[in-house]
C-alpha cells in the first residue's frame, strides 16, 4: 500500500497564510492533502498541520486568513537580538549545540509571557483543542540541551503546548514549558524536518523557508537524503509570494497575512503536486 506524507514547514505568521492558500489551491484542483497517512508540522506548519490533520477544510482555512487575527501582537527584534542569532549560526558546531546557542538567547529575552502566547495560539487554532484522529507530529527543540522533540498524541503533551513550542521563536516568543522542561521553535532543527517523513513513498513539502544554514540541513538536503523510490513534491514561494512574506513585517505581521494567502492561492501548483499525490 503507498503510503502519503505532508511535511509543512516553518515561516510566522506569514508561513501559515501562505500554506494556507496554497492547501486551498490544491483543493481547488481536487487534491485533498487531508487524505496525508502522515503530517509533520514546524512552526507555522504545526499550526496548519493540526488543523489539516483535524479534517478541517483547506478553504476554510484560507478564509481565516483574510480576517487577522484581532489582538495578534507583532513581536519587535531589535538589530542586536539579530546579530546574536546570526553570529550563534555561524559558530556553533553541530546542530545540538546550535539548538543550545538558540535556546539560551531565547531564556533570557524580552518576550510575551508564556500564558500570553497561549491564548495567541488557541486564538490561532479556534475549536480545536485535542489531537486530531489523523497521525500528526510536531516538532520542537529542547532550549536547554538543544535536542529535538517530536510531539504527538501519544506523547502525554496537550496539543495546545505542543504548537506552542513549535512556534517559539527564539527571542520572539517565550520559550514553552513542558514537563518541566523549556522548548523552542522546531525549525531551529530544520526548516521543515524532511527526514520524519522517511519511509513513506509520496511526500508533498510545502516549505516557505527552505535554506539550512552551516549546521541545519536545508530543504533539499534532507529530501535529497531520503532512500530510494519516494516521490517527493517541494512547494515553496515563488518571487511574488516571497515578497508578500518578506515585506517589512511580513513574516510575523498578522496585518499582511490576507495578501500572502491570496498570492499563495495563486500558485500553478497542482499539477506538480498532483504527479506525486496522485499516481
Amino acid at each position: 500500500m503507498t503510503r502519503k506524507a505532508v511535511v509543512l514547514g516553518s515561516g510566522g505568521v506569514a508561513g501559515i497564510a501562505w500554506q494556507s492558500g496554497v492547501l486551498a489551491r490544491l483543493a481547488d484542483h481536487g487534491l485533498d492533502l487531508r487524505e496525508a497517512d502522515l503530517i509533520v508540522g514546524t512552526s507555522a506548519g504545526a499550526v496548519v498541520g493540526a488543523q489539516l490533520a483535524a479534517g478541517l477544510d483547506p478553504r476554510d482555512l484560507y478564509s481565516r486568513r483574510l480576517t487577522p487575527v484581532e489582538g495578534e501582537p507583532v513581536p519587535k527584534t531589535s538589530m542586536l537580538a539579530l546579530f546574536r542569532l546570526i553570529r550563534a549560526a555561524g559558530t556553533a558546531k553541530d546542530g545540538r549545540q546550535f539548538g543550545v546557542r538558540m535556546g539560551r538567547f531565547a531564556l533570557g529575552a524580552a518576550t510575551a509571557s508564556e500564558e500570553e502566547r497561549r491564548s495567541q495560539v488557541r486564538r490561532w487554532l479556534g475549536d480545536l483543542r485535542d489531537w486530531p484522529a489523523g497521525r500528526l507530529v510536531i516538532t520542537a527543540v529542547d532550549a536547554v540541551s538543544g535536542e529535538p522533540a517530536f510531539f504527538d498524541a501519544d506523547s502525554g503533551v496537550d496539543l495546545l503546548d505542543a504548537v506552542c513550542a513549535s512556534t517559539a521563536g527564539p527571542g520572539v516568543r517565550p520559550p514553552v514549558t513542558i514537563k518541566g522542561r523549556r522548548y523552542i521553535d522546531g525549525g531551529m532543527r530544520s526548516p521543515a524536518n524532511v527526514d520524519l517523513a522517511a519511509g513513506y513513498d509520496r511526500i508533498v513539502v510545502l516549505a516557505p523557508f527552505t535554506r539550512g544554514g552551516r549546521v541545519l540541513p536545508s530543504v533539499r538536503q534532507q529530501i535529497d537524503e531520503l532512500s530510494g523510490g519516494v516521490r517527493v513534491a517541494l512547494v515553496s514561494p515563488d518571487p511574488r509570494t516571497w515578497r508578500a512574506i518578506t515585506a517589512r513585517g511580513g513574516l510575523l505581521d498578522p496585518a499582511r497575512a490576507p495578501q500572502t494567502a491570496e498570492a499563495a492561492r495563486s500558485l500553478n501548483v497542482a499539477d506538480q503536486v498532483a504527479a506525486v499525490w496522485t499516481t
